[in-house]
């Protein structure tokens, strides 16, 4: 139930009175740094792939500008909807009764965004760390598969723990430890109370802390108990450890505090992980692994070694490897001899089970029969198939829950996660594919439109009247530079049926859509084409072509839009002010509305050409109306094609427009109807080719 606006008011209220008590913590604070203003920026134009970056980058997706604007908000009523959809993902609060969240909801400029936002976990938005943080407070009780290495023994009571841990979250044992690596055992001072011990460990797990911190039925009293929290937390220098308990029944206030905790774990697990795992990273000759010994008793307190292997091209050579020798003048090779190559490397990372076990393939490996469970002299190497660079992101992210995926990686880790049944490192590899794989451009900016200019075109147009000219310059004044396609869209909709992704299947039809007129006749694409349709088993006539489909509707869209920004309803009306057949849904366009927009294009292009031409003769201009197909606009007036001085003739030259097929258009509404007709025209042609019915 949405909160009525009087309602809303007073939450604000109550808000701010807590906030500037102190007692709660602002969620969106102010935020005026150049990193936030560029992101809101971006926001607001819809840039999914520079708001990722930014992301990446670390800035506040929870801050607000002067006005009060978060970029969720932002999003949301600007209608970006993949936007509003990474920025949920991503963690921006949108949380139910609050006044911030609720704004959200009132400001959606669409009902597709509202209920977006409405049906999205708030849970997980409130913590996006909550699977990171449930795994670490599981370890404390986990007993299969067995990954403790250090028991700590308070009276009668035993403590099977983690050194890797310890040392992260405490000072205290993280020098201890770091001078006897090989303790096992610990024996804790019997004067402290066990239940004081049994809540500081919690809290070093992330565990919840107990509300009585006096069990029932305990013979403690609450006072010794509390004595000994004061000399634990002292002890093993925890600081925060008070805060939490005191924390009292104020479910926001106890979040908040509980956040905080698990940032600060977050930060002190990912400094242990840079420094003792990526930081003690082995580089080896392939052939000398089996050459390794590790002892268990390491200061990195790991228990197993992950090893990857370089990648070798297609030639068999590792991807830096010189290929050519350098001859001497008797045509000798100088330096290494002929065929010999640089040798393969492998990369080894001291890890630890406990973490390792997040992925459930590790999890089967390490509790199951497989000789990897079983302990040996040394520490188990363990390869895993992929590159080292891949493997990292693997291992920030069971980590630390966060991982900056580079875009040249996000291939390859998005199959080594479906390899690791690792879903949440999965979809942050599809997100950083379906945004980072968008260029630098947004994902449906029309990309047919090429304007004829006087500067270096000027001769160009003076041929326009001939077809062989206007074939050669079509080339010309229709290309341009483009950017380089910052993926292979052909292994990402492979990837994508194979893993069952469905937001890579969506994105690269939105991808194909978007650049149809560079992939329409590739033979790659046509192949494509035909794979989707062999796709459905058992083919029948009546079957449609899936991915075929999808770069439809994202074409229409795509049209549709630039139609929306150059103000088609105003302009397709008939005389009596009523829509055109076939233009009332605004979902989709109709074909034939399309060829007939095409023609009308064309008869205007037709009626400035005329005119031109009678005028450069020395006569009046036609008063015959051109006539055109019905549906498109009745009749063009002689208006169309007025009188025109040099210098606005010369301003029409610089103002037309070239279609995909190299005609001149008007402008660029005739010229979205023609390239949109040219496009569709296309599609047909190649599934006559390919033989298939869609």
């Amino acid at each position: 139930m949405v909160l009525r606006k009087h309602e809303l008011e007073g939450k604000l209220g109550e808000e701010s009175a807590l906030i500037k008590s102190g007692v709660l913590r602002d969620e969106n604070p102010l935020d005026q740094s150049p990193e936030f203003q560029q992101f809101l920026l971006a926001c607001r134009h819809g840039d999914l792939r520079q708001c990722q970056e930014l992301i990446g980058l670390g800035v506040n997706i929870n801050g607000k500008d002067k006005f009060d604007y978060t970029p969720l908000i932002i999003a949301s009523l600007c209608g970006h909807y993949e936007l509003v959809q990474l920025l949920l993902e991503s963690g921006a609060l949108a949380e139910r009764n609050t006044f911030q969240g609720e704004r959200c909801i009132y400001n959606a400029l669409n009902d597709r965004i509202r209920n977006l936002l409405l049906q999205y976990d708030f849970s997980k938005t409130s913590d996006p760390y909550v699977y990171w943080s449930t795994h670490i407070s599981s370890l404390f009780a986990r007993t299969s598969p067995h990954t403790s290495d250090i028991t700590l023994v308070a009276g009668e009571r035993a403590f099977n723990l983690h050194k890797f841990l310890l040392a992260s979250r405490s000072p205290y044992f993280r020098r201890k430890l770091e001078e006897q690596p090989e303790t096992t055992t610990w024996n804790l001072v019997p004067t402290i109370p066990v239940e004081a011990f049994q809540i500081a460990l919690r809290y070093v797990y992330l565990g919840d802390l107990p509300r009585d911190i006096v069990p029932t039925g305990s013979q403690v009293s609450e006072e010794d108990v509390a004595k000994g929290l004061d000399k634990v937390s002292k002890q093993l220098e925890v600081e925060h450890l008070w805060e939490a308990i005191m924390a009292g029944n104020d479910r926001r206030l106890a979040r908040q505090r509980y956040q905080d905790e698990e940032e600060r774990a977050m930060r002190q697990i990912g400094d242990f992980f840079r420094r003792h795992v990526l930081g003690r990273k082995m580089v080896v000759d392939t052939e000398r692994v089996g050459d390794i010994r590790w002892d268990y008793d390491n200061t990195a307190f790991a228990d197993v070694l992950l090893r990857a292997d370089e990648q070798y091209d297609e030639e068999g050579s590792t991807n830096d490897a010189d290929a050519t020798p350098t001859l001497n003048g008797q045509g000798i090779p100088m330096g290494a001899a002929a065929g010999d190559k640089r040798p393969r490397k492998t990369a080894l990372y001291p890890v630890h089970k406990a973490m390792l076990i997040r992925s459930e393939y590790f999890e089967k490996m390490f509790s199951g029969d497989f000789v990897e469970s079983r302990r040996s002299e040394h520490l188990r190497v363990v390869k895993i198939d992929c590159s080292p660079a891949v493997l990292e992101l693997v291992l920030t992210f069971l980590y630390t829950e966060n991982t900056n995926c580079p875009l040249e990686h996000a291939l390859d880790l998005l199959y080594a996660a479906d390899m690791l049944f690792l879903d949440s490192l999965k979809s942050k590899a599809a997100v950083a594919i379906s945004t980072l794989g968008s260029g630098t451009r947004n994902a449906l900016v029309d990309r047919t439109h090429a304007h004829i200019t006087n500067g270096e075109d000027g001769d160009n147009n003076k041929n326009h009247n001939k077809p062989e000219a206007a074939a050669a310059t079509a080339v010309e004044t229709t290309t341009t530079p483009t950017e380089m396609e910052p993926i292979n869209i052909y292994d990402v909709i492979h990837a994508a049926w194979d893993l069952r992704v469905q937001r890579l299947e969506e994105f690269a039809a939105r991808y194909l859509a978007t650049r149809l007129e560079d992939y329409i006749d590739d033979l790659d694409f046509q192949e494509l084409i035909r794979e989707s349709a062999a796709r459905i088993q058992r083919r029948e006539e009546t079957d449609t072509i899936e991915l075929l489909d999808d770069i439809r509707y994202y074409l229409s869209e795509r049209f549709r839009l630039r139609f929306e920004d150059t103000g088609l309803d105003d302009v397709m009306l008939d005389d009596d002010g009523t829509p055109i057949a076939g233009l009332a849904d605004a979902g989709e366009i109709d074909p034939g509305m399309a060829a007939a927009l095409a023609d009308r294009g064309a008869a205007m292009a037709a009626a400035a050409g005329a005119a031109d031409n009678t005028k450069a003769e020395g006569r009046g201009p036609k008063t015959e109306p051109v006539q055109v197909p019905s549906g498109a606009g009745a009749v063009l007036e002689p208006e169309l094609a007025p009188e025109r001085d040099g210098e606005a003739g010369a301003t029409g030259a610089e103002d037309a427009v070239r279609t995909l097929d190299g005609a001149t258009a008007d402008d660029e509404f005739a010229s979205d109807a023609i390239n949109y007709q040219i496009l569709l025209g296309k599609i047909d042609a190649m599934l006559d080719r390919l033989k298939l019915d869609a």
